[in-house]
């Protein structure tokens, strides 16, 4: 196997930001391809994103999800109760505001999700294992860099979108299924 080599001479922005877009795809479609492969077989590619945003999002609305996935809320919603049915995630109404629905994953949810996520990170750590100390050192380095730079803009994004609803949600009942 022919393996890319970094230009000697380094990089500018234009030419990383056209690596990071031709890995990162790359990158996505293997993680996606493991998280099926393991306990989550039987959830589509959007019902495991449902449940890995709820789990970063815990009593995310319907509308945050649709807007994460690319959806209508309709489709989502649709995503979500079979999500619901198979008691991975638990649909509760917001306590100041009736007409809304919060997401959380149930504990049923959260163990397939850490399950699914600990398998494909074993698949991962074994694909790395055939490079050097120097290599995974720089692969860590460049991965923190790019981590940092992008929650920049998910900070910025968070300020318009999903709010923290931990404290009011104490309180909620769940919805009748």
């Amino acid at each position: 196997m022919k393996l890319d080599q970094p230009s000697p001479e380094g990089a500018n922005s234009e030419e990383c930001a056209a690596r990071v877009m031709e890995t990162v795809p790359l990158v996505m479609r293997f993680i996606r391809a493991e998280m099926r492969a393991h306990k989550a077989a039987f959830l589509s590619i959007p019902q495991l994103r449902s449940l890995a945003f709820i789990n970063r999002n815990p009593g995310a609305s319907l509308s945050d999800l649709a807007e994460h996935l690319g959806v209508t809320s309709a489709t989502a919603s649709a995503t979500i109760e079979r999500l619901v049915q198979r008691e991975l995630v638990q649909r509760i109404h917001h306590p100041q505001e009736r007409r809304r629905i919060v997401l959380n994953l149930t504990p049923e949810g959260k163990s397939l999700l850490q399950q699914s996520s600990d398998q494909t990170r074993a698949c991962i750590a074994d694909l790395l294992e055939g490079l050097s100390d120097e290599e995974i050192s720089h692969v860590e380095q460049g991965l923190t860099l790019l981590k940092n730079v992008f929650e920049q803009t998910e900070f910025n994004n968070k300020n318009s979108g999903v709010r923290s609803q931990n404290s009011a949600l104490n309180s909620v009942q769940p919805m009748n299924e």
